[in-house]
């Protein structure tokens, strides 16, 4: 496959992970910053192949070859991501702009021995599961911050929004994946709320809130 067709079954991947149903082409078009009929032109080459089922109006959806190797691109961006952050010290809001470059390597030879030099990390630094060679993917238990009632303690497990700026807010709050917290209050007037970090109280917006996944403790 080219790069562009595995970029296209990695977000028909995400994409599909928030909805049931087939996949607008308006949808994937704006995650791949293209014009609509481009997007239609590449869906039906990646349908010729057999990755992908498109019927106009209806969506697109993927197959089960489509998802596998949709897997296996998700699987090395998210080892290569754990080899920037861990080996060559990268900061996490760094790694997922090289691990889009790193992920297209074909070896699988290479993502294995990768895998096992990692010591078979389950997770990115993201808190995002990482698929096994044969495409299983953990599910892991977690909710959004914002979902979580006062007097509650909970550990960071992951974020929803990746962006270098979220990133690097959540580096100068000190939260980082493995981080506890304990929801002190909850304002009803905006729902931003108090936590305590590191033996220390700091208050954070709802939309800071509801881009943070945790797990009550």
């Amino acid at each position: 496959m080219t790069y562009s067709e595995e970029n296209y079954l990695k977000i028909i991947y995400h994409l599909s992970n928030n909805s049931g149903k087939g996949i607008a082409t308006n949808a994937i078009a704006n995650q791949m910053e293209s014009k609509p009929s481009s997007v239609t032109d590449m869906v039906k080459k990646l349908a010729d192949k057999g990755l992908v089922r498109y019927k106009k109006y209806q969506g697109v959806s993927l197959t089960d070859e489509g998802r596998f190797k949709a897997l296996m691109i998700v699987r090395k961006h998210r080892l290569w991501e754990v080899f920037l952050l861990e080996k060559l010290d990268f900061s996490w809001d760094e790694v997922h702009d090289i691990a889009e470059q790193l992920e297209h390597i074909k070896s699988e030879k290479l993502t294995n021995k990768l895998e096992e030099f990692l010591d078979f990390p389950t997770e990115d630094p993201h808190g995002d599961p990482i698929p096994d060679s044969e495409g299983n993917i953990k599910k892991v238990d977690k909710k959004l911050l914002s979902e979580i009632p006062a007097g509650k303690k909970v550990i960071c497990v992951g974020v929803k929004d990746s962006s270098s700026a979220f990133l690097q807010y959540l580096d100068k709050q000190q939260i980082a994946l493995g981080s506890g917290m304990e929801v002190i209050s909850k304002e009803d007037f905006d729902l931003s709320l108090t936590i305590q970090v590191n033996g220390k109280p700091i208050t954070v917006s709802n939309k800071i809130a509801a881009n943070l996944f945790v797990k009550i403790l």
